[in-house]
């Protein structure tokens, strides 16, 4: 019998797609909101493509507010974007 690949649904586009081809944005137990590069990390996690449209997408509809059930100030967005970009130089190099 084949691996069953696991899938995810990204919170921007709502597209389905392999969990290893997606990024992990992990709320803690403290209820901090950061980038999961390895997907390893405790917490709730809500998945987006490795793409900045989708996590424009995802502010604009709330997605991350949804998966967490709370309010996500303007500042985690920002942070996230960062993040974003960090990982984008780490995958290129």
């Amino acid at each position: 019998m084949a691996k069953k690949i696991p899938m995810r649904q990204c919170v921007g586009c709502g597209e389905m797609k392999n969990k290893k081809e997606m990024m992990r944005v992990l709320r803690s137990e403290e209820g901090t909101i950061v980038l999961d590069l390895t997907g390893r990390k405790n917490g709730r996690g809500a998945y987006l493509c490795m793409d900045r449209e989708c996590l424009g997408k995802a502010r604009k509809n709330r997605g991350l507010e949804r998966s967490f059930k709370m309010n996500i100030p303007e500042q985690i967005y920002e942070n996230l974007e960062k993040e974003f970009e960090e990982g984008e130089h780490v995958r290129q190099t």
